[in-house]
């Protein structure tokens, strides 16, 4: 008798594959877990530290795993996402005949659509987070100064790299199917491990790191996640906590807060300890041009590239309240300008006033709770419409997602200056 988790005769077939590919899984296996598809679960009782599964390179598909007679068809600087998708799209089909038994255990194109939010109508995307979609319903954002940021307009971020992708293999694949490279370009972005050999410098854009690892696919998200190394030659999975037999083992995808989890994956998390906000929309829809220019001159606006990377330097709202750069930016509505730059500078406290600080921040937690307020009771009378099931589903999805959201609003109002 099969075990209520049993995952399916595919994912047995595939894993007896991974298996001969040298892929190592000590005490675990896949899982189907209710409502939740699939993830890893440990098959006995498992230690710290324990090794569970290792990948050698071998296993893996890596950029230098596809052929070069494909490879070579393509302009020099192509991204190595559009590569892994018009390979799969497009390879030979001798050369993918031996990823078969992996590619059954994927996620259908189904599963995508109703999931990720870049598939969806443009009448649904309409009420993705603004972090997400850039949309807002219940305010009037000002034009803002040109700055960049990884975690807002993430929508419109993943639709750009994706374009990118179609605009480089449609040329030298004319034939290419949108549907399926948009699938298997999916099943990249949502699939694919940090990729790096060791000593080597990493690319500009970290998405040129990436490979796809068998079995180690199967790992959902959590923050309490596995201890992941690679030393060139493997990669190895440790249990970072006893785990029973029975209970599921996750590792972890980045330190992300909700909506990026969401347009990225498809999914969030019921508890997130790097849930975050960003008020920026708010905040900067009542500062004039100058105020932003003077935000910008004392580096209290957008972002701040250092290097390759991008400090998360937004105007962030967390359960415990706002960050420093949120309080410098609700000064600067009320203070003399030039008593607001030694304030910045730390030469002088004149004219702050903790009181009008208070007000300010409220004023701006007040805006996203009544922007969730707004999408939440739209979303209920969707869902009780007599709308396409599926987009019931997603209407519920979104609502579910907003509720959170408005949960922590409640809890960053409730701690700012107490």
């Amino acid at each position: 008798m099969k075990p209520d988790w049993w995952p399916g005769e595919e994912h047995e077939q595939f894993t007896e594959w991974a298996i001969s590919q040298g892929i190592i899984a000590k005490g675990v296996g896949p899982a189907r877990f209710p409502g939740r598809g699939l993830g890893m679960i440990a098959t006995r009782n498992i230690e710290e530290d324990e090794p569970i599964v290792t990948v050698p390179l071998k296993a893996m598909l890596t950029s230098e795993r596809i052929p070069s007679s494909f490879t070579s068809k393509f302009p020099e600087g192509t991204p190595t996402h559009a590569l892994y998708a018009a390979f799969l799209t497009n390879g030979n089909a001798e050369d993918l005949e031996e990823f078969k038994a992996w590619r059954n255990t994927w996620p259908s194109r189904q599963d995508f659509e109703d999931s990720m939010p870049i598939l969806w109508s443009e009448s649904l995307r309409n009420y993705l987070p603004p972090s997400i979609s850039s949309h807002w319903h219940s305010i009037q954002s000002r034009d803002k100064l040109q700055y960049e940021t990884s975690h807002q307009n993430l929508l419109a971020q993943q639709e750009q790299r994706l374009r990118t992708a179609w605009d480089i293999v449609a040329p030298v694949f004319p034939d290419t199917d949108w549907e399926a490279f948009s699938y298997h370009w999916l099943i990249v972005n949502t699939r694919s491990f940090f990729y790096l050999m060791p000593g080597q410098e990493p690319p500009e854009d970290r998405n040129d790191a990436m490979a796809l690892l068998p079995f180690a696919d199967y790992f959902n998200h959590s923050d309490v996640a596995c201890n992941v190394k690679f030393d060139g030659e493997k990669y190895v999975f440790r249990a970072t906590k006893h785990y029973d037999e029975g209970e599921e083992i996750y590792m972890s995808y980045g330190p992300h807060p909700n909506d990026f989890l969401f347009a990225e994956y498809g999914f969030y998390l019921d508890e997130n300890e790097s849930e975050t906000l960003y008020l920026d929309d708010i905040i900067l829809k009542d500062l004039s041009p100058p105020l932003q220019e003077e935000l910008e001159f004392q580096q209290y606006y957008g972002q701040l590239r250092r290097r390759l990377t991008y400090t998360l330097s937004n105007y962030q709202l967390t359960a415990t309240g706002v960050c420093y750069r949120t309080e410098i930016a609700a000064c600067i509505n009320y203070m003399p300008l030039e008593n607001w730059r030694n304030y910045v500078l730390g030469y002088s406290t004149k004219g702050a006033d903790e009181k009008k600080l208070e007000i300010i921040v409220q004023g701006w937690i007040r805006a996203y709770l009544n922007e969730a307020d707004t999408i939440i009771t739209t979303l209920e009378k969707i869902e009780s419409s007599q709308a396409d099931q599926k987009d019931q589903q997603r209407a519920k999805m979104l609502r579910k997602r907003w509720t959170q959201i408005r949960d922590l609003c409640a809890k960053a109002s409730e701690a700012v200056f107490c």
